[in-house]
């Protein structure tokens, strides 16, 4: 069994449409989407890892370990509420 490429990954989940079908319009959104949730990705971490970073230097290990669980469980769910909308702009909905 071969390893897919991430091009065929993407094509699985379209189902099979390729990006070139995408109107001007969905492309404007898709790209909306990506600069709204990278913008909310980088407040997260602008707001956790100066925390994370003070928690290591005071040597509170176990809090440090929290806030950067907290900071990846909180980028992960942002991620995916990023595909899940970008999935509705391929779409049509």
């Amino acid at each position: 069994m071969a390893l897919k490429s991430s091009w065929e990954l993407a094509l699985e989940r379209t189902g099979g449409k390729s990006a070139a079908k995408l109107t001007a319009g969905q492309k404007a959104e898709l790209a909306e989407l990506d600069k709204v949730y990278t913008a909310k990705i980088a407040e997260r971490e602008l707001e956790l890892k100066p925390k994370i970073a003070a928690a290591n230097a005071a040597g509170k290990a176990d809090e440090a370990q929290k806030l950067d669980e907290i900071l990846r469980n909180e980028v992960a769910k942002l991620r995916a509420r990023l595909e899940d909308a970008k999935e509705k702009v391929r779409q049509g909905k």
